[in-house]
């Protein structure tokens, strides 16, 4: 059977002249690749024995050296056969069993009893639209979970201490070994004795039921600051969830939803009003008083405005916060029709229409024929 088997050197991709470093690598990379437990091909299971036969002789010095100078045809034989190597030997031989605490899921092992961060909170709070704008200090009510002060945190009734498992000795974990055809196989589990936290509370805190926290609604002063806007987000550190066996707490963020105005509406910086206008006031022009965030303002209007004109006031809308200054408030003007108007009234608008003349009836007629041809598709 030595003429059917492949060189060594050939089933490990390396060269003759191959350090131990570059076999082992080799190996290691071969191994994962073909293990029957990972690669379902039909071959696999060959190719796998192959490279670990292969690797059994190149891994040993005086293996080697007989393999280099005889091959396959070594008088003293033991190379892949019954004699030289058995799947008994296999768990703990060239670092495979390292290969197989990877296949199932052995690694580094945390530390049950380290100390662990708390969770962050979320808190979502209304507030008025002018609040928004200019800010403010409030108190807020969030229900969070607290170190016990009764037991600090530990659990156990003050005086006494929690103990270490004595099933998974203080580990979190209970690990099984299985020496099978293919090797060693750990298999690791959270420890059914204790949960997984490495200690058992015997006597429990009688404030905290043995958790070493408790359920509180902790008041907090919140500062709003000036420019937030819907939807922004404030991070108080600190202020979340407590941690566990002395970690630090999370953080509370705090969600601003802005109630709308009835008057003003805001886009980013920038606030935007709607101001009526009678027919007088737009033809002749007017001073008028504008409503703003921080008081009224007198606003000029010229002769002949139109309804849809926007007017700004600068430096008038919500203070940046992020920088300096503040947006500007928009203020657009909307002609108001009357109604209900009086007899004499409507002489009256009778005979001012008939001053304004052939010229203005003319352009009144253009756009009354440029509409007519666009209902047309003409």
């Amino acid at each position: 059977m030595a003429e059917n088997k492949r060189d060594y050197y050939e089933v490990l991709g390396v060269s003759r002249d191959a350090s131990p470093e570059e076999i082992k690598k080799a190996y290691r990379k071969l191994a994962r690749q073909y293990h029957p437990d990972v690669n379902k091909a039909p071959d696999a299971e060959q190719k796998f024995k192959e490279i670990r036969e292969a690797y059994e002789v190149l891994s040993d010095p005086e293996k080697r050296a007989r393999y280099d100078r005889y091959g396959h045809e070594d008088p003293a034989a033991g190379f892949g056969g019954a004699g030289g190597f058995t799947g008994a030997d296999f768990g703990d031989f060239g670092g495979f069993g390292e290969i197989f605490d990877m296949f199932f899921g052995a690694g580094p092992r945390r530390d049950p009893n380290a100390p662990q961060r708390g969770e962050d909170l979320r808190y979502t709070l209304t507030v008025e639209f002018k609040e928004a704008v200019f800010g403010k200090e409030t108190e807020i009510t969030v229900p969070r979970t607290e170190t016990c002060d009764v037991c600090h945190g530990s659990g156990a009734r003050p005086g006494t201490r929690p103990e270490t498992c004595g099933v998974c000795r203080g580990t979190g974990q209970q690990e099984t070994v299985q020496h099978t055809p293919f090797g060693r196989i750990v298999n690791r589990r959270i420890c059914p004795a204790c949960g997984g936290r490495g200690r058992i509370v015997r006597d429990r805190c009688a404030s905290c039921g043995g958790s070493g926290r408790v359920r509180r609604q902790r008041r907090i002063q919140v500062k709003i600051p000036a420019g937030v806007d819907d939807g922004s987000q404030l991070r108080i550190p600190g202020e979340g969830e407590a941690g566990l066996r002395g970690g630090p707490p999370g953080d509370l963020y705090i969600i601003i939803r802005v109630k709308p105005h009835d008057f003003f509406e805001r886009e980013g910086d920038d606030i935007y009003c709607e101001v009526p206008l009678t027919f007088v006031q737009a033809a002749l022009g007017d001073e008028i008083e504008v409503p703003t965030l921080t008081g009224k303002v007198r606003l000029r209007i010229p002769p002949g405005t139109q309804s849809g004109t926007y007017f700004r006031l600068k430096g008038k809308g919500v203070p940046r916060l992020r920088g300096y200054g503040a947006g500007d408030q928009h203020v657009r003007v909307t002609v108001v029709t009357p109604t209900n108007l009086t007899e004499h009234q409507k002489e009256l608008l009778r005979e001012f229409a008939k001053t304004l003349g052939e010229e203005t009836h003319d352009k009144q007629r253009s756009l009354f024929e440029r509409m007519r041809r666009a209902i047309m598709g003409e």
